[in-house]
């Protein structure tokens, strides 16, 4: 997954160029953009980090790229930034799932502020995907039995409902804890609780 990088979508190149100066000095990536199409069009899925647009934008303006965002699935955190704030704007920015509505000029800690939390949600989504990536990776028997370990069942009640012996039972953890890369039955609850409750079913 490539470093986390703010990517700066504002038409004034000398907004730009100074919040690519900030940001630098502050130790972030920056990528910069002058209008939102160009940005959609440079676009990869492999992309982390959060976008940092501007409100005004010729073309679509920054809510119209939050939401082209979110109709593409594309999860990267939105900050929004204006000098023409008001309260509906900020109302649908919000209502759209954007970190924070900032209104211009703003300070670093303000900004830096924003980013954080933009990054921190960032984190988390991709560790989210990375371990349902991790579950569908598991073969069906794999499924069940991870579902019933996950409920605290031990591998002779395991084996038990799913009409298994105990030895198969635990050969087939021991390759659940080796595909997820957990060390014991304590991180192979967790990781199912973080990875969203229950595993998916699917076929082998």
């Amino acid at each position: 997954m490539p470093p986390l990088t703010v990517y700066i979508v504002d038409d004034d190149a000398s907004v730009r160029d100074s919040l690519a100066l900030m940001l630098g000095l502050a130790g972030y990536r920056t990528a910069l953009f002058a209008d939102a199409e160009s940005f959609l069009v440079a676009l990869r899925p492999d992309w982390s980090g959060c976008v940092l647009a501007d409100l005004r934008l010729p073309g679509k303006s920054g809510l119209e790229l939050q939401a082209a965002l979110a109709s593409a699935g594309v999860g990267l955190p939105v900050v929004i930034i204006t000098a023409h704030g008001d309260v509906p704007a900020a109302r649908a920015a919000f209502r759209a799932d954007a970190v924070d509505f900032i209104e211009k000029p703003f300070d670093q800690a303000q900004l830096v502020a924003a980013i954080e939390s933009a990054f921190s949600r960032e984190t988390l989504r991709q560790r989210r995907a990375s371990e349902k990536e991790r579950l569908a990776t598991l073969t069906a028997r794999e499924r069940e039995v991870l579902e019933h370990a996950a409920k605290g069942l031990h591998a002779k009640e395991i084996a038990a409902a799913l009409g298994i012996s105990t030895r198969t039972v635990e050969v087939h953890r021991t390759r659940i804890m080796e595909k997820l890369g957990v060390r014991n039955i304590a991180e192979l609850v967790r990781f199912t609780l973080a990875a969203g409750g229950e595993p998916p079913a699917g076929a082998e």
